[in-house]
């Protein structure tokens, strides 16, 4: 999505955000006690992903030999990358969420792609070709960490109603119009390549539908502020020349 760099003169300040959060410009927030229930969604979910991933660590460890222990540092890696979304995970959101069916969906389809990748025994043996996919799971996450600075206290997995919203133009997102998405998918893409197996494959097309439908979601709202569709025009959501 797009985020702040600096205002337009004469225009209203205009939606940023990171996956899940963007300025609604319609509709009513959520009832007090569904917002209560929204604050716990991100937290729990990012425990039961902790816990997925510390099980798949001491799995792959178990598997034995140097390819158990490379898998298994691959696994550490993915842990990793839920630590450093850690502040975002935890901080107290800063306006009433307006939206929270996506976010149920899309880390609940996240968590369970990368439970079916890194639970279930890898049916490779060495090969060479194991580094294509590690390097796709760094890029994405790299693509995603600049993504998410870029955008600052802006970035929110909630959708929300912020008044000082403004259009990132800068980094990835001189490309893109959702880059952490992009880096989202990217990196569970190397991470199911390397752990490939039937479910995970599944599950990584029902991901991405997910992201489909999340950023159709926000854009919706997005449209609505005329900054916005301005930026949007000739800038593909995800992949350049695809969508």
């Amino acid at each position: 999505m797009s985020a702040p760099t600096g205002r337009s003169p004469g225009r209203p300040a205009s939606p940023a955000a990171g996956p899940g959060a963007v300025t609604a410009s319609r509709g009513s927030v959520l009832s007090a006690a569904a917002r209560r229930r929204a604050a716990h969604i991100a937290p729990v979910l990012f425990w039961v992903a902790v816990a997925v991933t510390v099980a798949g660590f001491a799995a792959r460890l178990g598997d034995g030999g140097p390819m158990g222990v490379f898998a298994a540092a691959f696994v550490a890696a993915n842990l990793g990358w839920l630590l450093l979304e850690t502040p975002v995970t935890f901080r107290r959101p800063s306006a009433p969420p307006r939206e929270v069916a996506t976010l149920v969906t899309y880390a609940l389809t996240r968590v369970a792609t990368m439970s079916a990748a890194i639970l279930v025994p890898p049916p490779w043996a060495p090969s060479p070709w194991l580094a294509v996919p590690v390097l796709l799971f760094i890029s994405g996450v790299l693509l995603r960490v600049v993504a998410m600075r870029e955008l600052g206290r802006f970035y929110s997995h909630l959708v929300i109603r912020r008044d000082d919203h403004l259009i990132v133009r800068t980094g990835p997102y001189r490309s893109v119009r959702h880059p952490a998405y992009a880096g989202m998918l990217l990196g569970h893409a190397g991470l199911v390549l390397f752990f490939l197996n039937p479910a995970s494959a599944a599950l990584l097309a029902a991901l991405a539908a997910v992201i489909g439908w999340r950023i159709r979601v926000e854009e919706r709202e997005l449209m609505a502020v005329p900054a916005y569709r301005a930026y949007a025009a000739g800038r593909p959501r995800l992949v350049p020349g695809l969508w």
